[in-house]
Protein backbone atom coordinates (compact mmCIF):
# COMPACT_ATOMS: atom_id res chain seq x y z
CA UNK A 1 0.00 0.00 0.00
CA UNK A 2 1.84 3.05 -1.24
CA UNK A 3 0.99 6.99 -0.71
CA UNK A 4 2.93 8.86 -3.76
CA UNK A 5 3.15 12.15 -5.47
CA UNK A 6 3.64 12.90 -8.72
CA UNK A 7 4.66 16.30 -10.38
CA UNK A 8 2.27 18.14 -7.78
CA UNK A 9 2.11 21.64 -7.51
CA UNK A 10 0.19 23.98 -5.53
CA UNK A 11 0.09 27.39 -5.12
CA UNK A 12 -1.81 30.42 -2.74
CA UNK A 13 -2.74 32.86 -4.69
CA UNK A 14 0.06 33.15 -7.13
CA UNK A 15 2.78 32.28 -5.49
CA UNK A 16 4.15 28.35 -5.91
CA UNK A 17 4.45 26.62 -2.92
CA UNK A 18 5.20 23.16 -4.19
CA UNK A 19 6.44 22.96 -7.31
CA UNK A 20 6.46 19.75 -9.27
CA UNK A 21 7.34 16.95 -6.49
CA UNK A 22 7.06 13.59 -6.95
CA UNK A 23 7.83 11.58 -3.93
CA UNK A 24 6.08 8.12 -2.32
CA UNK A 25 6.62 6.35 0.11
CA UNK A 26 6.45 2.49 0.65
CA UNK A 27 4.55 0.26 2.50
CA UNK A 28 5.45 -0.15 6.48
CA UNK A 29 8.18 2.53 5.62
CA UNK A 30 8.41 6.10 7.18
CA UNK A 31 9.19 9.23 5.28
CA UNK A 32 10.70 12.43 6.63
CA UNK A 33 10.07 15.38 5.03
CA UNK A 34 12.69 17.75 5.80
CA UNK A 35 13.99 21.27 4.68
CA UNK A 36 14.62 24.68 5.94
CA UNK A 37 11.09 26.96 7.04
CA UNK A 38 9.13 28.08 4.10
CA UNK A 39 10.40 25.04 2.00
CA UNK A 40 7.15 23.83 1.94
CA UNK A 41 7.02 20.78 3.89
CA UNK A 42 3.49 21.23 5.38
CA UNK A 43 1.81 22.27 2.09
CA UNK A 44 3.50 19.07 0.85
CA UNK A 45 1.95 16.93 4.11
CA UNK A 46 -1.58 18.97 3.62
CA UNK A 47 -1.46 17.08 -0.40
CA UNK A 48 -0.23 13.87 0.72
CA UNK A 49 -3.46 13.76 3.52
CA UNK A 50 -6.17 15.13 0.82
CA UNK A 51 -6.59 18.31 2.59
CA UNK A 52 -5.58 20.09 -0.39
CA UNK A 53 -5.96 19.64 -3.61
CA UNK A 54 -3.06 20.00 -6.14
CA UNK A 55 -3.28 22.55 -8.60
CA UNK A 56 -2.08 20.12 -11.06
CA UNK A 57 -0.33 16.32 -10.53
CA UNK A 58 -1.72 13.85 -8.94
CA UNK A 59 -1.58 11.82 -5.22
CA UNK A 60 -2.13 8.34 -5.48
CA UNK A 61 -3.04 6.04 -2.70
CA UNK A 62 -3.17 2.32 -3.22
CA UNK A 63 -2.56 3.00 -6.86
CA UNK A 64 -5.53 5.24 -7.14
CA UNK A 65 -6.13 8.65 -7.40
CA UNK A 66 -7.27 10.21 -4.01
CA UNK A 67 -9.33 12.71 -6.21
CA UNK A 68 -11.65 9.90 -6.06
CA UNK A 69 -11.60 8.84 -2.64
CA UNK A 70 -15.13 10.13 -0.47
CA UNK A 71 -13.99 11.75 2.87
CA UNK A 72 -15.49 8.74 5.03
CA UNK A 73 -13.54 6.39 2.66
CA UNK A 74 -10.50 8.39 2.94
CA UNK A 75 -10.03 9.10 6.82
CA UNK A 76 -10.61 5.09 7.09
CA UNK A 77 -7.20 4.88 5.05
CA UNK A 78 -5.12 7.86 6.06
CA UNK A 79 -4.93 9.25 9.55
CA UNK A 80 -3.61 12.98 10.34
CA UNK A 81 -1.88 14.54 13.55
CA UNK A 82 -1.17 18.30 13.20
CA UNK A 83 1.67 19.96 15.04
CA UNK A 84 -0.56 20.69 17.96
CA UNK A 85 -4.26 21.13 18.90
CA UNK A 86 -6.29 23.37 21.02
CA UNK A 87 -9.67 23.08 22.23
CA UNK A 88 -11.50 25.16 24.85
CA UNK A 89 -14.23 22.47 25.61
CA UNK A 90 -13.91 20.76 28.82
CA UNK A 91 -13.09 16.95 27.46
CA UNK A 92 -11.43 14.16 28.94
CA UNK A 93 -8.33 12.13 27.09
CA UNK A 94 -11.46 9.45 26.25
CA UNK A 95 -13.71 11.80 24.65
CA UNK A 96 -10.43 13.18 22.32
CA UNK A 97 -9.88 9.26 20.96
CA UNK A 98 -13.42 7.97 20.74
CA UNK A 99 -13.88 10.80 18.13
CA UNK A 100 -11.20 8.49 15.74
CA UNK A 101 -13.96 6.46 15.67
CA UNK A 102 -15.79 8.64 13.74
CA UNK A 103 -15.58 7.49 10.14
CA UNK A 104 -16.47 3.91 10.79
CA UNK A 105 -19.62 4.70 12.32
CA UNK A 106 -23.14 6.13 10.84
CA UNK A 107 -24.72 8.91 12.23
CA UNK A 108 -27.29 6.09 13.85
CA UNK A 109 -25.24 3.46 14.42
CA UNK A 110 -24.87 2.34 18.77
CA UNK A 111 -20.79 2.16 19.83
CA UNK A 112 -19.73 -1.23 20.00
CA UNK A 113 -17.20 -2.88 22.22
CA UNK A 114 -15.03 -3.21 19.33
CA UNK A 115 -15.11 0.67 19.43
CA UNK A 116 -14.27 -0.22 22.64
CA UNK A 117 -11.31 -2.20 22.42
CA UNK A 118 -10.16 -0.34 19.33
CA UNK A 119 -10.12 2.72 21.60
CA UNK A 120 -8.10 1.12 24.74
CA UNK A 121 -5.50 -0.12 22.40
CA UNK A 122 -4.72 3.52 21.05
CA UNK A 123 -5.04 4.37 24.53
CA UNK A 124 -2.33 1.45 25.66
CA UNK A 125 0.01 1.32 22.34
CA UNK A 126 0.85 5.36 23.58
CA UNK A 127 0.93 4.64 27.43
CA UNK A 128 -2.11 6.67 28.32
CA UNK A 129 -4.65 3.77 29.16
CA UNK A 130 -4.51 5.17 33.23
CA UNK A 131 -5.28 8.90 31.87
CA UNK A 132 -8.23 8.32 30.03
CA UNK A 133 -10.75 10.19 32.35
CA UNK A 134 -7.99 13.14 32.61
CA UNK A 135 -9.18 16.65 31.31
CA UNK A 136 -7.36 17.55 28.06
CA UNK A 137 -6.31 21.39 29.66
CA UNK A 138 -4.60 19.42 32.65
CA UNK A 139 -2.17 17.79 29.97
CA UNK A 140 1.51 18.30 29.08
CA UNK A 141 2.29 19.15 26.23
CA UNK A 142 3.92 15.75 25.05
CA UNK A 143 0.91 14.07 26.46
CA UNK A 144 -1.60 15.89 24.25
CA UNK A 145 0.69 14.54 21.41
CA UNK A 146 0.46 12.02 22.62
CA UNK A 147 -3.79 11.76 22.56
CA UNK A 148 -3.73 12.66 19.21
CA UNK A 149 -2.07 10.19 18.15
CA UNK A 150 -4.06 7.99 20.01
CA UNK A 151 -6.99 9.33 18.19
CA UNK A 152 -5.31 8.73 15.19
CA UNK A 153 -4.36 5.08 15.93
CA UNK A 154 -8.68 4.82 16.99
CA UNK A 155 -9.22 5.34 13.53
CA UNK A 156 -7.35 1.94 12.36
CA UNK A 157 -5.78 3.75 9.40
CA UNK A 158 -3.46 2.20 6.89
CA UNK A 159 -1.58 5.27 6.61
CA UNK A 160 0.25 8.08 9.40
CA UNK A 161 0.71 11.63 8.38
CA UNK A 162 2.41 13.72 11.12
CA UNK A 163 2.93 16.91 10.39
CA UNK A 164 6.27 17.98 12.60
CA UNK A 165 4.71 16.49 15.45
CA UNK A 166 7.57 17.50 17.72
CA UNK A 167 7.40 21.08 17.25
CA UNK A 168 7.57 22.99 20.78
CA UNK A 169 8.60 19.89 23.01
CA UNK A 170 11.16 19.01 24.88
CA UNK A 171 13.92 16.68 23.45
CA UNK A 172 13.03 13.62 25.46
CA UNK A 173 9.26 14.22 24.00
CA UNK A 174 10.68 14.46 20.97
CA UNK A 175 12.45 11.53 21.26
CA UNK A 176 9.82 9.61 23.07
CA UNK A 177 7.16 10.56 20.16
CA UNK A 178 9.14 9.43 17.13
CA UNK A 179 9.98 6.37 18.75
CA UNK A 180 6.37 5.27 19.35
CA UNK A 181 5.87 6.23 15.73
CA UNK A 182 8.88 4.31 14.25
CA UNK A 183 7.58 1.15 15.72
CA UNK A 184 3.94 1.60 14.30
CA UNK A 185 3.00 -1.12 11.96
CA UNK A 186 1.84 1.83 9.22
CA UNK A 187 3.24 3.42 6.69
CA UNK A 188 3.89 6.97 7.72
CA UNK A 189 5.40 10.44 6.59
CA UNK A 190 6.45 13.12 8.87
CA UNK A 191 7.27 16.69 8.29
CA UNK A 192 10.09 16.93 10.92
CA UNK A 193 12.78 20.01 11.09
CA UNK A 194 15.57 18.04 13.51
CA UNK A 195 17.80 16.64 10.90
CA UNK A 196 19.63 13.96 13.85
CA UNK A 197 15.83 13.12 14.39
CA UNK A 198 15.22 12.45 10.90
CA UNK A 199 18.54 10.16 10.05
CA UNK A 200 17.47 8.19 13.55
CA UNK A 201 13.99 7.29 13.07
CA UNK A 202 13.03 7.74 9.31
CA UNK A 203 13.83 4.88 6.76
CA UNK A 204 13.92 7.44 4.08
CA UNK A 205 14.00 11.09 3.74
CA UNK A 206 12.41 13.73 1.44
CA UNK A 207 14.83 17.11 1.03
CA UNK A 208 12.52 19.90 0.19
CA UNK A 209 13.98 23.10 -0.78
CA UNK A 210 11.45 26.46 -2.58
CA UNK A 211 8.69 24.21 -2.80
CA UNK A 212 11.08 21.98 -4.72
CA UNK A 213 12.10 18.27 -4.49
CA UNK A 214 16.54 18.38 -4.04
CA UNK A 215 16.95 14.66 -2.97
CA UNK A 216 15.17 11.74 -1.62
CA UNK A 217 16.37 8.66 -0.60
CA UNK A 218 18.34 6.97 2.88
CA UNK A 219 19.22 9.35 5.07
CA UNK A 220 22.58 7.53 4.84
CA UNK A 221 22.73 8.42 1.55
CA UNK A 222 20.89 12.14 1.22
CA UNK A 223 22.05 13.28 3.93
CA UNK A 224 25.67 14.62 3.19
CA UNK A 225 27.61 17.26 4.70
CA UNK A 226 27.80 19.03 0.49
CA UNK A 227 23.21 18.46 0.32
CA UNK A 228 23.42 20.17 4.27
CA UNK A 229 25.60 23.32 3.65
CA UNK A 230 23.37 23.95 0.29
CA UNK A 231 20.37 23.28 1.44
CA UNK A 232 20.37 25.01 5.09
CA UNK A 233 23.24 27.30 4.78
CA UNK A 234 25.24 25.73 7.30
CA UNK A 235 28.58 23.37 7.68
CA UNK A 236 28.12 20.05 9.22
CA UNK A 237 30.03 16.97 10.36
CA UNK A 238 28.27 13.97 9.36
CA UNK A 239 29.18 10.66 11.25
CA UNK A 240 27.56 7.74 12.45
CA UNK A 241 26.69 7.33 16.06
CA UNK A 242 28.17 5.12 18.11
CA UNK A 243 24.45 4.83 20.56
CA UNK A 244 22.34 4.06 17.32
CA UNK A 245 24.67 3.40 14.38
CA UNK A 246 22.75 5.88 12.94
CA UNK A 247 23.65 9.52 11.27
CA UNK A 248 25.15 12.04 13.42
CA UNK A 249 24.73 15.73 12.31
CA UNK A 250 27.13 17.71 14.28
CA UNK A 251 26.78 21.83 13.33
CA UNK A 252 29.74 23.89 12.69
CA UNK A 253 30.09 27.22 13.77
Amino acid sequence: MTLAVSCVRWLAGRRVIVDGVTVSVEPGQTLGLIGPNGSGKSSLIRLLAGLRAPASGEVALEGRSMAGFGRRELARRVAVVEQHSVTEANVTVLDVVRLGRTPHRSALSPWTGEDDRIVTEALVRVGLEDRRDQFWHTLSGGERQRVQLARALAQSPSFLILDEPTNHLDIQHQIDILRLVAELPLTTVVAIHDLNLAARFCDVVAVLSGGRLVASGPPASILTEDLIATVFGVRAHVSTSQHHSRLHIQFLM
